[in-house]
Order: C-alpha cells, then structure tokens, then sequence
C-alpha cells in the first residue's frame, strides 16, 4: 500500500523499522529528499513511496525499460516459442 500523505522523519524512519537518527542522517546526506516545515523536515508522499520501495524513480523506470527491450531484442524468437508452449 502507498504512502498518501507527506511524513516527518519519525514516521518514515517508524515505516522503515530504522531509528529516526539513521533517516535523518539520510535527509541531511540529501539520499532522501525533504524539505522544512516550522521545526520539523517533512519527507512529501511520492518521496516516502520511492524510499519504502512501493514506487520507482523515473531513472529506474527507464533502466527496467531498457533491460527488457534488450532481452526481447536478444531473446524474442524463444520467447515467442515459450509462449505457445
């Protein structure tokens, strides 16, 4: 299930089963956006789906995008014979 709303570095770092230390650590070394809100850093929802792994970045989007053309380019015809086993 994916995150709906923003979160703060408590509640992710909880979502993680990780101490908050070690997530903010993360925010501060810029490996988890966030951005500050009064007193606390606030991690926006579709950055918490992609840390929790429920979502993918456009960068790993496009890297499964092309290991599966090359795979079809280089394996296509077995493929094919495969499916209509």
């Amino acid at each position: 299930m994916s995150v709906q709303r923003d979160m703060t570095i408590p509640q992710l770092a909880r979502e993680l089963g990780v101490s908050r230390v070690s997530v903010w650590n993360r925010v501060r070394s810029g490996k988890i956006p966030a951005h500050k809100v009064g007193a606390q850093y606030v991690i926006r929802a579709k950055d918490a789906n992609v840390v929790l792994g429920r979502s993918l970045t456009d960068e790993q989007r496009a890297r499964i995008h092309y290991a599966v053309g090359r795979v079809v380019k280089e394996y296509g015809s077995v493929l094919k014979k495969l499916s209509h086993e």
